[in-house]
């Protein structure tokens, strides 16, 4: 059977889906027609139901939770890998500025529907001018003077104060101190128009793929390398480090708990729509 599979060019992504594309694995009989999109892409692709399988953001998948089902393998969960507020100058001033009724600081995002806008919104429910920009474009933007603050996400986050720029917050820090738990980023999909054996297929199939990187961490590193936009091995490894971990094996009773809070959460803040189907992949019957 072959199937459609969305995931980011981005070093957590290929490190996890190699195993899987390239068969490595016993991928009991799948086969899969791989697109490689930044992450707001896969957004839109999902908004319109376009991929049998794909990444994308928590926060978009409130909007396709009836399209789609969240597997238990695959996700990007975790402590310390938040996205983050920079600035050129003036990091205090502008943090202030940020909380006021209405800023007119104008903000370089990675997109509407990314969990990192959703976190901002969480952090500063003011800060409505927003600019959508691809997200390797942020920082430059930032030092141009194209937009005031950017939220930069991924990689950027090991690059930012290289470039001379200036954390305002992490959010993903912020995210943790309010609610003590991980913060749920990106998690990986199946259309619900599937068979549910097929479902539960992908999901066996996607953790023995995440498995087998753990344990052959240099396995993929050429094909990670192909897609990493000439990083250094050393940050394409901090960045799988930072991303992928124990919830991406299996979100378990935490990685669970961590995404319902954040669904809780958006919709006590009127951010998503109310949801009626289950998200998480029910257990096959016997």
């Amino acid at each position: 059977m072959k199937l459609t599979l969305g995931f980011s060019p981005c070093p957590n992504d290929t490190f996890i889906f190699d195993a899987l594309i390239h068969h490595k694995i016993d991928t009991e009989g799948l086969e899969f027609e791989v697109f490689y999109d930044d992450v707001e892409t896969l957004n839109q692709k999902a908004f319109r139901g376009e991929l049998d399988v794909t990444k994308l953001s928590y926060h978009a998948f409130a909007y396709v939770a009836d399209k789609y089902v969240l597997l238990d393998s695959g996700s990007a969960l975790g402590y310390g890998v938040g996205p983050m507020l920079i600035c050129k100058d003036h990091p205090e001033q502008l943090h202030t500025q940020l909380t006021t009724l209405n800023s007119p600081l104008t903000i370089g995002i990675p997109g509407k529907y990314t969990t990192a806008n959703f976190l901002l919104s969480y952090a500063f429910p003011n800060a409505t001018n927003k600019v959508e920009l691809v997200f390797s474009d942020i920082e430059n933007a930032v030092l141009e003077g194209r937009v005031d603050v950017g939220l930069i996400i991924h990689e950027n986050r090991f690059t930012y104060q290289d470039k001379g720029l200036k954390k305002i917050l992490d959010l993903g820090d912020y995210w943790e101190k309010q609610t003590g738990c991980a913060i749920p980023l990106g998690g990986i999909v199946a259309n619900r128009d599937l068979p549910v054996d097929v479902q539960h297929k992908l999901n066996r199939v996607l953790r023995k793929s995440v498995e087998f990187a753990f344990a052959n961490p240099k396995s993929g590193l050429e094909f990670i390398r192909s897609h990493a936009q000439e990083m250094s091995e050393e940050v394409m490894y901090k960045h799988i480090e930072l991303y992928v971990n124990k919830y991406s094996i299996d979100l378990g009773e935490e990685g669970r708990k961590a995404i319902n809070l954040l669904f809780d959460t958006a919709l006590k803040n009127n951010t998503i729509p109310a949801i009626e189907e289950e998200l998480f992949l029910s257990p096959l019957t016997p």
